[in-house]
């Protein structure tokens, strides 16, 4: 009895594409999550080891982002045909290429009626509540709110922290900041405008994460709290958890080309995870 190998395919998955579009009253945002799949005759590769002709996996995540460069100007599908193109051109032993495209679309932050110019919201956030009562009829009131991606493009930094024996960060006073924010906030009383407060204590963390120049994700974090606590006399304390999604400058120079802050490799893990309470006080 023979025995070959079948099909196969194989190519590179979960690639995160963020790219900016510096105008000079405005940022434009693009967001990706692209997966390749290259079919061929990849036998030798299989059975014998062979791996003569192969495009590295690593190649094709190079080539999503220096084609995102000048490629992804339009709508995804026509991205989506650049990459397969290419892929088919350059694997001598590619017979049929397939990208998966999801864009993950942004909303402009709103503040004063107007989309802000670099700040960016994803998704409306969900709503969540914890109630808790007695037989005595004692009941405790938390809000919150979860899944709420915000990002700026600029106006973000991380000067001046320690550095020792094994820091290799460089400091920055220029760098996307972005988070998934979860946030709990408690009321004084369980007669309050519930609906009212929610949509406004969630207006407030969106306006303030806009309106300073970030040296921190701490700082904006007590900032969004502070914002909150000034507005709403009913909540007493916020909770907020913010892991920091990093956005990293992909290296374009190996393939002759500059990257001027416009295309970045977002990363899932490892993340910093900033977490705290504003509250009130006598």
């Amino acid at each position: 009895m023979a025995i070959e190998m079948g099909t196969s395919n194989y190519g590179k998955s979960e690639v995160r594409l963020v790219k900016v579009v510096r105008h000079a009253d405005r940022h434009d945002l693009r967001d990706l999550t692209v997966d390749v799949a290259l079919e061929g005759d990849f036998g030798a590769a299989y059975a014998k080891g062979d791996n003569t002709g192969l495009l590295a996996t690593d190649t094709m995540r190079n080539t999503i982002y220096a084609l995102a460069k000048d490629h992804l100007t339009r709508d995804i599908e026509s991205f989506g045909m650049k990459l397969v193109g290419r892929f088919v051109e350059a694997g001598p032993t590619v017979e049929r290429a397939r990208a998966c495209l999801v864009e993950h679309p942004w909303d402009r932050i709103e503040v004063d009626g107007r989309g802000h110019e670099h700040s960016f919201v994803r998704g409306c956030g969900n709503r969540t509540a914890t109630v808790t009562g007695t037989a005595e009829g004692v009941v405790n009131v938390k809000a919150g709110i979860e899944d709420l991606f915000v990002l700026k493009t600029t106006g973000s930094g991380w000067e001046g922290f320690l550095r020792e024996e094994y820091t290799s960060l460089p400091e920055t006073d220029d760098r996307i900041l972005a988070t998934e924010i979860v946030a709990n906030w408690s009321y004084g009383s369980a007669a309050v405008e519930f609906d009212r407060l929610w949509y406004g204590v969630r207006r407030r963390i969106l306006e303030s994460f806009t309106d300073h120049y970030s040296p921190s994700v701490q700082n904006t974090l007590y900032r969004m709290g502070k914002a909150v606590l000034a507005e709403f006399d009913e909540v007493q304390k916020i909770h907020f958890s913010l892991p920091n999604i990093h956005h990293l400058l992909f290296d374009l120079s190996y393939f002759g080309m500059e990257n001027e802050g416009e295309i970045f490799h977002a990363t899932s893990e490892p993340f910093g995870l900033i977490e705290g309470t504003v509250e009130r006080t006598e």
